[in-house]
């Protein structure tokens, strides 16, 4: 066995023009429809969390002391349960509009496919 060999093929491999084909054009429009729609879910998601668990620390005086850390702490743990319910609703209004964005082009895209097999 020639590593060598390989190893310069891989290279070579890495260097030569990518033809992009029509799948490859296809999983790039459809990442391309959900990648925002994702991004605000993950974010919005630990930014909630984050915020819920801020509030519990208050509400169970981790930090702080006092009836108003208490007060506050509740407060500052439901705008956090708040955010973490309204996540999902956001993200599928979110991922059903880069769905209407792109999915013209996608299913002609997908339809051009189809008829070539």
């Amino acid at each position: 066995m020639n590593t060598d060999k390989i190893y310069a093929e891989y290279i070579a491999n890495e260097y030569a023009p990518k033809d992009t084909t029509k799948v490859k054009q296809l999983k790039k429009l459809d990442a391309k429809a959900k990648q925002p729609a994702n991004i605000f879910a993950y974010t919005f998601g630990m930014v909630s969390s984050l915020i819920l668990g801020t509030g519990m620390c208050l509400a169970m005086q981790v930090i702080g002391s006092g009836v108003g850390a208490m007060i506050a702490g509740i407060i500052i743990g439901i705008l956090g349960i708040m955010g973490c319910g309204l996540n999902y609703p956001i993200y599928k209004k979110m991922r059903e509009k880069g769905k209407m964005k792109y999915g013209s082009d996608i299913m002609k895209l997908a339809k051009e496919i189809s008829e070539e097999q």
